[in-house]
């Protein structure tokens, strides 16, 4: 799926392409599960001679800047994708279609043709993206509830020690909450865990302000890195666990050590046992054996990963996500199904 760092691509590739160009030419699916609360003909009549001044982003939320209200919006789900013909954007797992495919694609939920020529295509295979028009996305859900943006805004070390000190949470669970931080999704929690040598069941108040600051700086750099490479995965550095993650339980090594599976904040989880431990002496260990033991058995599901909860988390319903705090020694597994969008 799309994170900070695949919208952030797609983000530069829209203002360096488009900025400046009129909408000639839009053509908007008629999808109401993903044009969100308006008709595909009042978007359209929007959008038509609009000038594009620029594309800026939130969390995994980008929005056109037209040279009037309202604005188009992108919530890029499981599947969504930019693409402008005859650009290379990003190449993610999640992307809909191939260059290969006919264009527009028949997946497209926006197509839209430049006064210069340069067409633009939203596209969404899986129908859990949300495009809509808001007439001041900063101010408006979802976008108003999100959290700092983990590039654009992030916390300082002691803010996050801080904000952690207070959430009696596992602490996967809190960085994937979009109101606590905004452009962390799924692989990006499991990376900086794993760099950061923290447990994804970890209670969130239970780390000490050393592993807070590891934790600040994982983030950091995990995202740093993967932004400077327009979320190319075949540049990651090659001892990130992204690599490893889609591989079976049992046949996941990363740097010689073996990966393990659970389910973490409704999420299929990838974390290497031997260097992420979860505090609070023989009981947790014990506990995080017998959730091992529940992990073994897993069936690849649509997020890449093997097991349970591997869905998206829905986004933009709740302002807030309602977590429940994980006591530690049960880690008890409860079977999900994949929910329609992300949160937020």
């Amino acid at each position: 799926m799309p994170e900070l760092p695949e919208v952030e691509a797609a983000r530069k590739a829209v203002e360096e392409h488009c900025s400046g160009k009129k909408i000639k030419k839009a053509v908007v699916a008629d999808d109401p599960k993903v044009i969100d609360g308006i008709t595909s003909s009042e978007f359209e009549a929007a959008l038509v001679g609009k000038k594009i001044l620029g594309a800026h982003r939130k969390g995994k939320n980008m929005w056109l800047l037209l040279d009037s209200s309202p604005f188009p919006s992108f919530q890029f789900g499981m599947a969504g994708a930019i693409y402008i013909k005859g650009v290379a954007v990003t190449k993610y797992k999640r992307s809909a279609v191939k260059d290969t495919d006919e264009w527009p694609s028949k997946y497209s939920k926006i197509f839209i043709e430049l006064d210069d020529g340069l067409e633009l295509s939203f596209t969404d295979k899986r129908r859990f993206a949300k495009v809509r028009l808001l007439k001041d996305p900063t101010s408006m859900p979802p976008i108003s509830e999100l959290g700092p943006d983990a590039l654009l805004d992030p916390m300082t070390v002691d803010e996050l020690a801080e904000a952690v000190s207070k959430k009696k949470i596992a602490i996967k669970t809190l960085l994937l909450d979009q109101s606590f931080m905004a452009g962390i999704g799924n692989w990006i929690a499991d990376e900086v865990l794993y760099q950061a040598g923290i447990h994804p069941l970890e209670i969130a108040s239970n780390l000490s302000q050393e592993r807070c600051a590891t934790l600040h700086k994982s983030i950091k750099e995990v995202i740093e890195k993967a932004v400077e490479v327009d979320a190319d995965s075949s540049q990651f550095p090659s001892n990130w666990i992204f690599h490893y993650r889609e591989k079976k339980p049992g046949k996941a090594f990363v740097n010689g050590k073996m990966i393990d599976f659970i389910s973490a904040g409704g999420r299929t989880t990838a974390y290497v046992p031997e260097l992420q431990k979860l505090s609070g002496g023989a009981e947790a260990a014990k506990s995080d054996d017998k959730q091992k033991s529940k992990t073994s058995k897993r069936k690849k599901t649509d997020d890449g990963l093997n097991g349970p909860g591997s869905g998206e988390e829905e986004e933009g319903k709740k302002g807030k996500i309602q977590h429940k705090p994980r006591a530690r020694g049960r880690n008890k597994q409860v079977k999900r199904k994949s929910s329609d969008t992300d949160k937020l």
